[in-house]
């Protein structure tokens, strides 16, 4: 979800006077921005590309280094057009960092190795950089809510298929409809006189969305075992369907 990059936005977590800051800010402070980019990096620590003039940075460079709490949230959607389309919820809280004009540049190149935006050009010439440095982070989906050690986050590696997963399930549900069809069979009987849609894909298996007239109802169809390249992919994906061609799940 991270390594996608959903949408995001950023708002204040304190609440009562601000501390370090000159506002003397009472009651819960109620700002929202939508990062003009924002990157998670392989420990957490999060890159955000705001506008120089918002409030949120101002706050951020009144406030003591690190004493300034907030969150940040990233939205994971689904690849198709859903009435339901959020898959999940990503929350990094911890403490925003306002960075000097040469700590901004470093942050923009680093964030370029990874995610090349023209709008890093933007650093210095009416847009600045900050950095979130996460305490705690939580994850909410389909399957409920947990907290997550910025250890384990640390720890984590993205799902080999996360950067190829939109791009496939649209052409699967764009030009393979009766793949779609040969995978509902493995749906429970009682859901299958609803729309079935194509939902996730990992390395452990395909993820499926039943709408109906008594609700959307997800169902994931497990690979025999988890798959780390399309090869592998490919051949759980005929597995499954029975179809012989899946191995052009990509269009090509």
């Amino acid at each position: 979800m991270a390594t996608r990059g959903g949408p995001a936005v950023l708002m204040p977590a304190a609440e009562g006077p601000l501390a370090g800051s000159s506002m003397g800010t009472a009651g819960p402070i109620s700002l929202h921005v939508q990062p003009l980019l924002h990157h998670v990096h392989a420990d957490g620590t999060t890159a955000l590309l705001l506008p120089a003039h918002h409030e949120l940075v101002g706050l951020a460079w009144q406030a003591p280094r690190g004493e300034l709490t907030a969150m940040l949230e990233i939205t994971d959607s689904a690849p198709v057009r859903l009435r339901e389309p959020v898959r999940g919820l990503l929350w990094l809280t911890g403490w925003l960092q306002a960075l000097d004009p040469k700590e901004s540049r470093a942050e923009a190149l680093a964030v370029a190795e990874k995610q090349p935006d023209h709008r890093l050009l933007d650093v210095g010439h009416g847009a600045v950089m900050l950095r979130l440095v996460p305490a705690s982070l939580v994850l909410a989906d389909a399957e409920g809510t947990a907290s997550v050690e910025p250890g384990e986050f640390t720890d984590a590696r993205p799902d080999p298929f996360c950067l190829m997963e939109t791009g496939w399930l649209r052409h699967l549900e764009s030009a393979h409809g009766d793949v779609v069809g040969q995978l509902a069979r493995h749906i429970p009987d009682e859901l299958r006189t609803g729309h079935v849609r194509p939902l996730g894909l990992d390395r452990y298996g395909l993820r499926l969305r039943v709408e109906s007239i008594t609700g959307d109802h997800d169902v994931r169809l497990a690979f025999s075992r988890p798959v780390g390249d399309t090869r592998q992919l490919a051949a759980e994906l005929r597995r499954l369907a029975g179809c012989p061609f899946l191995n052009r799940l990509n269009g090509h």
